[in-house]
């Protein structure tokens, strides 16, 4: 019997990436299921880079959410997950869920690797966050130039919405052994454009918002303009031409699986983000 079949009010949970995206919602999630989370970023002094500060972030706990700080996909991530995961099952931190792409190839050694560590693990496929409109570097040209620029062309995508990650995460890590050593798959409820998502956004704002499709890469050099790194542009952009090649333009049923409940839909994002301002120019 693992500690995974321990009772929720007792589980420490540690929560890589508490601060973002994903990480900032599944903590509140397992606040609100009654577990204890034990955030794991820099500003805790957890550093996904520096082997030395896992075990003080790992070390008492029951379980971990991990969430790699630039791609599930980019290069070096399978490494440092197979070694945080064997870290963490040697502490004896054995029930581990990790976020990873639906359809994204380059993210089967991140998610071969923590099969390989020994741990009770769930591994989450999610489709691309409605989050990523309202959060992170997109949202800045929507607010500020009122145009989106990016290389998806018309390629249809089930946009969803992180908060169903952060509770199917919860689900999973509260529910003994029932999805130990299974990869569920998440999405939205309905297949948009990334241009008919945007015309979304501008119908609710009432602001004259555009998506401009480019190639992959015209979006590589527009990325290098803006300060990243070579090496990350060149990962993002494969890992870019794989996710959006059409292969994603399906529905997935892992949010009602998980949680007997429809996925939340992108209106009722785009409603709320509105409604906190997150796009006035």
């Amino acid at each position: 019997m693992t500690n995974t079949t321990r009772d929720s009010q007792d589980m420490t949970v540690v929560v890589t990436g508490a601060s973002g995206r994903t990480g900032s919602r599944v903590t509140r999630a397992a606040q609100a299921a009654g577990l204890t989370v034990r955030a794991a970023s820099r500003a805790t002094g957890f550093d996904w880079w520096d082997r030395s500060t896992w075990a003080d972030a790992l070390r008492g706990a029951d379980a971990a959410y991990l969430v790699h700080p630039s791609d599930v996909g980019a290069p070096g991530a399978a490494e440092a997950v197979g070694e945080l995961a064997r870290e963490a099952v040697g502490l004896g931190v054995r029930r581990l869920v990790l976020l990873s792409g639906r359809g994204e190839d380059q993210a089967l050694p991140t998610e071969e690797a923590l099969h390989a560590s020994g741990a009770d693990w769930t591994v989450l496929r999610a489709a691309w966050f409605a989050q990523n409109f309202s959060e992170g570097p997109l949202v800045a040209e929507l607010r500020e130039r009122g145009e989106l620029v990016f290389p998806a062309g018309e390629v249809r995508e089930p946009f969803l919405d992180v908060r169903d990650i952060a509770d199917a995460t919860v689900t999973a890590l509260t529910s003994g052994d029932r999805y130990v050593g299974r990869t569920l798959t998440l999405s939205g409820p309905r297949l948009l454009t990334f241009g008919e998502a945007v015309a979304e956004i501008a119908e609710s704002t009432g602001r004259p918002l555009t998506y401009r499709a480019v190639s992959t890469q015209d979006y590589a050099e527009r990325l290098l303009e803006f300060g990243v790194p070579p090496q990350e542009v060149t990962a993002l952009t494969e890992i870019f031409d794989t996710l959006l090649d059409g292969r994603n333009a399906h529905l997935s049923d892992g949010v009602r699986e998980v949680l007997g409940r429809a996925p939340r839909d992108f209106t009722d994002f785009v409603r709320e983000e509105t409604t906190a301002g997150t796009w006035k120019g």
